[in-house]
C-alpha cells in the first residue's frame, strides 16, 4: 500500500513557483494593493535594486514602434484621444495592461499638442497671408450650424468636411483666441509639398566694353591658363587671341595677335593647361593644334567627316575629344595625332562636350535632344539621358560639385555627374540656348539666340537676372544673338560671343547691394510651387 511518502513529487513545482512569486511581491511591492502602508522590506529593496519593468521606459519604445511601422497614424493619436476624452475616456481602466496604457497616454499627450500649436508649426499663418487653418475633424461640421456661421463670419468654406480659413481670415481666429466649437482642433495645412530653396543672392552684371575685331559671327572663345589672354574664333576664319586686362579697359594694343589657317568659320577654342599649345577646331572639318611659342601649326588630326562644332581637352591626359556633324564624338592622342576611340550612337550633329577626371569622363550633347555619359576606357556608351525635347546645343560643369548644366530650348536641366541623374530644371528661358557658363561663386549664365541672357543661382536655380544683350549700331535685330560665352577664371568677368560681330566683355554692377536688388522670395515661392504641380 502506497504511502504519502512514496506519492510523485508533481505537485513540488506549483509549490515553489507561488513561493518564488510570495518572495518576490515581498522585495518588489513598495505598497500594499488595499492601500496599506509601505512594505518597509522592499523600500529599502528598491534603493538598491533597479525595477524589473519601468513604464516610461515601456512608453517610449512604444511610441518608436508606432512611428516605425505606422507612421500615417501618428496624428490620427491626437482624434483618437478626443474621442475617448468624450466617450469617457477610460472604461475598464483597471483591467488594461501596460502596453494599452501607454498607447492611451501618447494619444492624450498628441492630443495636448495638437491643441496647444506644437505640431502645428511656428506660426498658424505663412508668409504672404497664404496660410490655411483647417479645422479637421469632420463631424464637427456635420450638422452643426455654428460651425458654418462660424465659416462665413471667418471668411472662409466648409467644403468637403473640414473648415478651410484662407488668407487674412485665417488670422482671426489665432488673434482673436476664440473656438469654433469647444474642442476644435486648428492646425496648419501646408498649400503644397513644394521644397522651396533659399537663394544666394548675387550682384547683377553690366556691360563693360565692346570690341569690334572680328569680319564676322564671333562662335567661340578660350581663356589661357593663367587668365592673361583670351582667344576668340569667328566666321571670318581667323582666331584672334587679345590680352584681357587691356580688353577689359578696351586699350587699342588689347589685340596681340592673330592666326589664320582654317577656310571655314571656327567653331571650337581650347587652350592646354601643360603644354603652349592653342587648340582649335572649324567647319571645315578641320582640328588643329598651334604651338604658342611659333605661332605655326604644328599638328593636324584628321578623321572627321563633316563640319567639327565642339572641342574639349582631358582635365589629366593628353586627349583631346572633337564632336562635329557626323554624329560622333573622336577621342584623339594629342601627341600621336591617332584616333583612341569614335563615341558613336548619336543620330544627329554631336554640339556640346564636357571632359571630367572622374567617369564617366566624357559627356556628349546632341542636336538629337539625348545626352550621352562614355566609359573613356571602354569607349563605350554608360547611359543615355532622354529628358530633353529640343537640341542640346550647350553644356556646362562647376568646378565645386560634380554636376553639369545642359541647355536646350526648352528650358535648362541640372544633372549629377557621376550616374546622370536628373536633379532640377531652371525653367523660364524662351529661346534656342546657345551657350552656358559657371562661375566659381554659383552664378550661372545662359545666352540663347535671341540676344537674351539670363542669369541663375546654380544652387536654388532662382533667377536673379534677365536682360538682352544689345547689338552694335548698324546691325540688324536678327544680329542680336549670343553663340558662345565664358567666365574668366576669377569669375569677375564674362566674355560673350556675339552674331554682330563683337565680342563683349560684362562685369558685376559694384554699386548693388541687397538692398538695391533684392531676392524676389514672393515670386521665387510661386515659380517653386507651380513647378511642384507640373509634370513633364
Amino acid at each position: 500500500m502506497a504511502t504519502a511518502a512514496d506519492a510523485p513529487p508533481a505537485t513540488l513545482a506549483p509549490r515553489a513557483a507561488r513561493a518564488s512569486l510570495k518572495r518576490a511581491r515581498l522585495l518588489f511591492d513598495a505598497s500594499a494593493d488595499d492601500g496599506a502602508s509601505a512594505n518597509p522590506l522592499a523600500a529599502a529593496t528598491s534603493a538598491l535594486i533597479p525595477p524589473l519593468f519601468d513604464p516610461q521606459i515601456h512608453k517610449a519604445s512604444v511610441a518608436r514602434r508606432i512611428k516605425l511601422h505606422y507612421p500615417s497614424e501618428v496624428n490620427n493619436l491626437a482624434f483618437q484621444g478626443q474621442e475617448e476624452e468624450e466617450q469617457g475616456g477610460a472604461e475598464g481602466k483597471g483591467k488594461e495592461g501596460a502596453t494599452t496604457r501607454a498607447v492611451r497616454e501618447l494619444r492624450r499627450e498628441a492630443l495636448e499638442r495638437l491643441r496647444s500649436g506644437e505640431d502645428a508649426g511656428s506660426s498658424l499663418v505663412s508668409d504672404g497671408g497664404e496660410g490655411r487653418l483647417v479645422l479637421h475633424r469632420e463631424q464637427d461640421l456635420g450638422g452643426a450650424s455654428s460651425a458654418g456661421a462660424a465659416a462665413a463670419s471667418a471668411g472662409g468654406s466648409s467644403a468637403g468636411g473640414a473648415l478651410v480659413l484662407a488668407g487674412d481670415a485665417a488670422k482671426k481666429p489665432a488673434a482673436e483666441g476664440r473656438k469654433l466649437r469647444p474642442g476644435g482642433i486648428l492646425v496648419e495645412r501646408k498649400d503644397s509639398a513644394a521644397n522651396i530653396p533659399t537663394p544666394k543672392w548675387h550682384a547683377p552684371w553690366k556691360l563693360s566694353t565692346v570690341i569690334s575685331s572680328h569680319l564676322g559671327w564671333v562662335r567661340s572663345v578660350a581663356f589661357d591658363p593663367s587668365n592673361t589672354l583670351f582667344a576668340t574664333g569667328g566666321g571670318d576664319r581667323v582666331i584672334k587671341i587679345f590680352d584681357l586686362a587691356k580688353a577689359c579697359v578696351a586699350a587699342p594694343d588689347a589685340l596681340k595677335i592673330t592666326l589664320t589657317g582654317h577656310i571655314s568659320p571656327v567653331r571650337g577654342l581650347a587652350f592646354s593647361e601643360r603644354h603652349p599649345y592653342l587648340f582649335s577646331a572649324g567647319e571645315d572639318k578641320m582640328v588643329k593644334c598651334w604651338d604658342l611659342e611659333t605661332n605655326q601649326v604644328i599638328r593636324h588630326y584628321h578623321g572627321h567627316l563633316s563640319g567639327v562644332f565642339a572641342l574639349k581637352l582631358h582635365p589629366t591626359l593628353d586627349l583631346l575629344v572633337t564632336g562635329g556633324r557626323d554624329a560622333v564624338a573622336r577621342v584623339w592622342d594629342m601627341r600621336t595625332k591617332h584616333q583612341v576611340h569614335c563615341l558613336a550612337g548619336h543620330d544627329n550633329t554631336v554640339g556640346a562636350l564636357l571632359t571630367k577626371g572622374t567617369d564617366p569622363q566624357v559627356v556628349t550633347g546632341s542636336y538629337d535632344s539625348t545626352i550621352k555619359l562614355w566609359d573613356l576606357a571602354a569607349g563605350k556608351c554608360m547611359s543615355t539621358l532622354t529628358h530633353h525635347k529640343k537640341s542640346v546645343r550647350a553644356l556646362a560643369q562647376p568646378t565645386f560639385e560634380n554636376t553639369f548644366l545642359s541647355g536646350a530650348a526648352d528650358n535648362l536641366k541640372k544633372w549629377v555627374g557621376s550616374d546622370g541623374r536628373f536633379v532640377k530644371n531652371f525653367s523660364g528661358h524662351k529661346g534656342v540656348i546657345n551657350a552656358l557658363a559657371i562661375n566659381d561663386d554659383g552664378a550661372v549664365l545662359s545666352a540663347a539666340d535671341d540676344g537674351t541672357m539670363n542669369f541663375w543661382d546654380y544652387h536654388s536655380g532662382y533667377c536673379f537676372q534677365k536682360s538682352t544683350t544689345v547689338a552694335q549700331p548698324g546691325s540688324l535685330d536678327a544680329e542680336n544673338g549670343i553663340f558662345a560665352a565664358e567666365f574668366d577664371l576669377t569669375g569677375t568677368r564674362l566674355i560673350t560671343c556675339e552674331a554682330d560681330k563683337t565680342v563683349k566683355i560684362w562685369k558685376e554692377d559694384e554699386n548693388a547691394s541687397e538692398l538695391s536688388h533684392p531676392v524676389d522670395m514672393s515670386g521665387w515661392r510661386k515659380h517653386c510651387i507651380a513647378e511642384a504641380k507640373r509634370r513633364y
